[in-house]
């Protein structure tokens, strides 16, 4: 039986493949390293202990009603505080904050709000689920492929004869997947090529909105420090769309408490979109989650503690694969920057293995990784990027650090077969 246009021609996620055949194989009682899933163990990163306390005390309170559909007013206001603070952007909660369950939500709406069938929507890959809301609103792809030379993320150059006719330009940092940041002057150029388009347009002509994509920027490490469009350009205030949350910055994926900040006719569609939609985060959330952005002695012993957590994973992850290659085995990774991220190479495509069977391509290279060395990866070809690309995604949410040496044996006895 026929279904939608939209129904018939969506793409299932590469992830939840991958992740059926990882189960299926912790089924059957292998030890699988899975560095796959871009979430957190609760046992290994719990959540803020107060943010805890506080989400109790808020079911206690019998705060299980609906919420308003742009959030409460205390949680816009604490995140404006927390924004304010820590980032120096100032958004009026009544009008430019609107709250739901995480940023997915508000990422639809974004489109939704922004794009209309047929538009030019820009994005880079590798890249988190873009290439799936642009279908979502049957607009045109306009991709840009990204290079390791850049560290993956779009460059002014890249990006400058793209943007003519564009209405949205997606842009995530840190990125998923790659755990890689924008430099400040590399912002910079792009928010000038934005803001030089807008002028360029008349009056009646939908100005090119950025969609900024920030759910990570409080994880940054070693020199990197997170930059953003407005800050750098307050003129980008305009037309930027903040979308950010406490799924990544807390460890709280499952909590679903995310917001956007943007220009006041933008929030205002995008509250009306979330209202029948009925994405809203629950009440009880959104109060602990208001009581505990205000506590700043405490969010900044959490975060201290978490950052530190995740980059020593991160670093001892890449020295590994560093040490590989420099025994002249055919992988690398780039260092870690920010987020919960590593890309990593593998370039093994032709490689005989022991059995005397080829490594005919990129997908063949995943399963002998999975299969020899119980290493789960997402490739890059899961988001977007050639399906030939030898990079992937590890992602260190669910590592357990003590397994870290295992693993890397486990890795090297399988890369020590291939000829």
């Amino acid at each position: 039986m026929k279904l939608s246009h939209l129904a018939e021609t969506l793409i299932g996620s590469e992830i939840i493949k991958l992740a059926a055949e990882i189960k299926e194989k912790q089924a059957k009682g292998e030890k699988i390293y899975n560095f796959t899933i871009g979430d957190f163990d609760p046992k290994v990163f719990p959540i803020p202990v107060e943010f805890e306390q506080e989400i109790i005390t808020a079911y206690k309170e019998h705060l299980t009603n609906y919420p308003p559909a742009d959030g409460i007013l205390e949680l816009r206001t604490a995140v404006g505080e927390f924004i304010g603070q820590r980032e120096g952007l100032q958004y009026d909660p009544a009008k430019e904050i609107v709250i739901s369950c995480g940023g997915r939500p508000i990422i639809y709406a974004t489109f939704r709000t922004i794009v209309d069938r047929g538009e030019k929507v820009i994005y880079a890959t590798p890249s988190w689920n873009n290439n799936h809301y642009t279908h979502f609103l049957e607009a045109e792809h306009v991709v840009l492929q990204t290079t390791p030379e850049n560290f993956f993320m779009p460059t002014a150059a890249e990006l400058k004869p793209l943007l003519k006719g564009a209405t949205l330009l997606a842009l995530c940092s840190p990125q998923n997947p790659t755990g890689t940041a924008f430099g400040k002057q590399q912002l910079e150029e792009i928010c000038d090529l934005v803001l030089a388009e807008n002028k360029s347009r008349g009056a009646d002509e939908k100005p090119l909105y950025v969609m900024f994509d920030q759910m990570y920027w409080v994880l940054t490490f070693g020199d990197t420090h997170h930059h953003n469009p407005v800050s750098l350009r307050p003129e980008m205030k305009d037309y930027t769309i903040f979308i950010d949350g406490m799924s990544k910055a807390f460890a709280a994926t499952g909590v679903r408490v995310g917001w956007a900040l943007g220009p006041a006719h933008v929030i205002g569609k995008m509250k009306s979109i979330l209202s029948h939609v009925g994405a809203w985060s629950p009440m009880a959330e959104q109060k602990a989650a208001a009581r505990y952005l205000v506590q700043k002695e405490n969010v900044d012993k959490y975060l201290a503690h978490f950052k530190g957590e995740i980059e020593e994973r991160l670093v001892n992850i890449y020295n590994g694969f560093d040490k590989l290659k420099k025994a002249g085995y055919q992988v690398d990774a780039i260092a870690p920057q920010a987020a919960i991220y590593l890309t990593i190479k593998f370039d093994l495509v032709g490689k005989t293995t022991a059995d005397g069977s080829v490594l005919a391509d990129q997908a063949a290279v995943t399963s002998y990784i999975l299969n020899e060395a119980k290493l789960a990866l997402v490739p890059f070809s899961a988001f977007g990027a050639d399906k030939n690309s030898p990079w992937y995604r590890l992602s260190v949410g669910t590592c357990v650090k003590e397994e870290i040496p295992a693993m890397f044996e486990k890795l090297e006895a399988a890369l020590a077969k291939l000829k």
